[in-house]
């Protein structure tokens, strides 16, 4: 059983500045991959990729949010942040956290978090 729990949303005004977490716990042997997706309101909301991260370090960022938000993981305390500065009321969504990870007996398996609200407001 995997759990991944998200933590650090709220409100922020524009400008300001958040830091989402995702504490991973489970029966995981490694992590290949980790991400953070948003899911803004609305109709026609589709849930978009914000930033990736392999196991071998490279990096990708949306276009949205490059320069302003930074992902990073810290393997001791299996948990992966987003920090976000300079935040934009066009940021406003839920985020949730994904993990792909291999178990221990073999299998490559993904598992999202339940998501945190942000909110850019004045």
């Amino acid at each position: 059983q995997v759990q991944l729990v998200e933590s650090g949303g709220g409100l922020v005004q524009p400008g300001g500045s958040l830091r989402l977490s995702c504490a991973v716990s489970g029966s995981i042997f490694s992590i290949s991959a980790v991400a953070w997706y948003r899911q803004g309101l609305g109709l026609g909301k589709e849930r978009e990729l914000v930033a990736h991260m392999q196991s071998v370090g490279v990096i990708h960022y949306a276009d949205s949010v490059k320069g302003r938000f930074t992902i990073s993981r810290d393997n001791f305390k299996n948990t992966v942040y987003l920090q976000m500065n300079s935040l934009k009321p066009e940021d406003t969504a839920v985020y949730y956290c994904n993990v792909v990870y291999l178990s221990h007996d073999g299998e490559l398996s993904d598992y999202w978090g339940q998501g945190t609200q942000v909110t850019v407001s004045s």
